[in-house]
């Protein structure tokens, strides 16, 4: 396995359980960005990825991250039922999970933190969803959300 960062791999950042789709990131995935098709270059966003997902972990308290999925192609992010204008499909978001923890535990932990977070959503009260931006050196939004069976609202 190829280590990004001590604790993150390309491989755990490229999973999917959709093992009849090919879901290797390029340098030019064809995606929506502020409302326009755009290219976006998706191998050099996980490992920037990773490097979050490390300083999360420092702030989570060093307790492991499960990462349900991140980086996903096309095919898959279509499998999924998803958008295009996905961060997942930019190589710029992850769906954790943190033993130990509940969602709405680790998505107060990031809204309270310094991380540079670009959004961060309880899904489903089953996971948390973080991204950052889609270029190094922009300024993070921070917008923090929850989505459940009520449909998408802010996080309070």
């Amino acid at each position: 396995m190829a280590n990004l960062t001590p604790h993150f791999t390309y491989e755990e950042l490229t999973h999917t359980d959709h093992r009849t789709l090919d879901n290797t990131p390029t340098e030019h995935e064809r995606c929506i960005v502020d409302g326009k098709e755009t290219t976006v270059n998706a191998v050099a966003n996980l490992p920037r990825l990773a490097d979050f997902l490390e300083q999360l972990k420092v702030v989570l308290g060093n307790k492991p991250i499960m990462v349900n999925s991140a980086f996903r192609s096309e095919a898959v992010n279509n499998s999924v039922g998803s958008s295009n204008k996905s961060d997942h499909r930019r190589g710029c978001a992850a769906d954790i999970r943190v033993p130990g923890m509940t969602p709405d535990q680790v998505t107060r932990a990031i809204i309270a933190s310094n991380l540079p977070y670009q959004q961060v959503i309880r899904e489903f009260d089953r996971w948390t969803h973080v991204a950052i931006t889609t270029n190094e050196g922009d300024v993070p939004k921070k917008s923090k959300l929850i989505i459940d069976g009520q449909g998408t609202r802010a996080f309070a």
